[in-house]
């Protein structure tokens, strides 16, 4: 027994001296490769250097080398988004007419004002960048600050549009800093939400749109799209307040991620409302909005408002209604509501009301008529005075480039 225990010591005695020594013997060539490694990369390393030197020294004898450039690139003035300074005055125009913009800023900037805004709605499938980038040149020629309404996103396909849209607007020379997206228009309305109303599927777009044009650029500043807050629930709509309950339980915390609030605050009924009223059928519908978000759905601030839409219908358009108010009146009421609820709420920053000119039945929205006329209430508002807005609008700088050291 003794003589066998032996045998079986020397044995894996023996075992555990080869595994040893084949350990040893992978150390030292796996030692000896990393060394043969290390030289070469100092060697590489050296040759780029030495190539590097080679060219700076080359650039520096050539002729070339005395050539200078300047090249120009942009900041902003602040990164205050609620700066002081801020024209309220507003309207609802299209990409497609040029004339839009420059009635536009007949409308917003006149007065001895400057820097009002315009929404546009945009379609997230529309790339065409010739058309947007002569859309942002006239933004940043006339001092018009743009609120971008999107429009026409396929559930099915919205992350690909989403992030496609977000990085196809990021390309543009923005005339301010802040960028603004509201986001799709009346989800609460079946007729705006692709023939349904589903406030799940709406917050968790609007979630993923909030995050992707975040992630694009801080500076997008984003917003919901307005409800139909007058809408009652019904096989078409749902009533606004619940749909946004709804929406919070699908997407817990959406309201928070919001920048501002979009609001469509019309003076019902009929859009022929006096403008001192007030609650959910006003022009003060945002208050309604603003005191459930915040009592509510307990998000804690009260959101600064962009009303989207707003406005009375007039009688006068391309066939007489007699059911709207007439163009004197309504000419009457905005000026009021301008001078008495919307320049004095500090909650507001801008009204944009629709719209600059629209086809029949909505011409008797229209801020101009079918020649482009303004009717009595354009002319009214742009001669009403106005705040010479300071904004954190963009700085060209320029940085030399070229040269050779000394």
């Amino acid at each position: 027994m003794a003589i066998l225990n032996i045998r079986r010591y020397r044995f894996w005695t023996i075992l555990l001296f080869l595994v040893l020594s084949a350990v040893l013997a992978s150390a030292l060539v796996f030692i000896k490769e990393y060394k043969s490694y290390l030289a070469e990369k100092k060697s590489l390393e050296g040759e780029q250097r030495q190539s590097y030197t080679d060219r700076l020294r080359a650039a520096e004898s050539s002729a070339d080398c005395a050539e200078v450039q300047e090249v120009e690139y942009y900041t902003y003035s602040g990164d205050d988004p609620e700066w002081n300074e801020n024209n309220k005055f507003g309207i609802y125009i299209y990409a497609e007419v040029d004339e839009f913009f420059d009635r536009a800023e007949e409308l917003v900037n006149s007065g001895d004002g400057d820097w009002g805004y315009v929404l546009i709605p945009y379609n997230v499938k529309d790339k065409n960048f010739e058309k947007w980038n002569n859309v942002f040149k006239k933004l940043n020629e006339k001092h018009l600050i743009p609120v971008f309404q999107l429009h026409d996103v396929d559930p099915d396909d919205y992350k690909d549009q989403t992030e496609e849209s977000a990085a196809f607007l990021n390309r543009f020379v923005w005339p301010i800093r802040y960028r603004y997206i509201s986001v799709y228009n009346e989800p609460n309305d079946r007729k705006f939400w692709y023939d349904r109303v589903d406030p799940k599927e709406y917050a968790e777009i609007l979630d993923y749109t909030i995050d992707v044009f975040k992630e694009e650029n801080p500076d997008f500043f984003m917003m919901n799209g307005a409800f139909n807050v007058t809408a009652p629930s019904d096989d078409n709509h749902m009533d606004s307040l619940e749909y946004m309950r709804r929406m919070e339980v699908a997407e817990p915390g959406i309201f928070k991620k919001l920048d501002g609030w979009a609001s469509h605050s019309y003076p019902q009924p009929n859009f022929s409302g006096d403008p001192y009223n007030e609650g959910r059928w006003s022009i003060k519908a945002y208050e309604t909005e603003l005191s459930y978000l915040r009592k509510v759905l307990k998000i804690g601030k009260d959101l600064p408002v962009f009303i989207t839409e707003t406005g009375w219908a007039h009688a006068e358009g391309s066939d007489y209604n007699g059911s709207y108010l007439s163009v004197d009146t309504i000419s009457d009421y905005f000026e009021k509501a301008f001078e008495d609820v919307w320049l004095k709420d500090e909650r507001v920053r801008a009204v944009m009301p629709f719209t600059i000119r629209y086809d029949p039945p909505f011409d008797h929205f229209s801020w101009l008529n079918e020649d482009n006329v303004p009717y009595k209430h354009f002319d009214v508002v742009r001669d009403m005075k106005k705040e010479e807005g300071k904004p954190p609008t963009r700085i060209v700088n320029t940085i030399k480039v070229g040269g050779c050291a000394q």
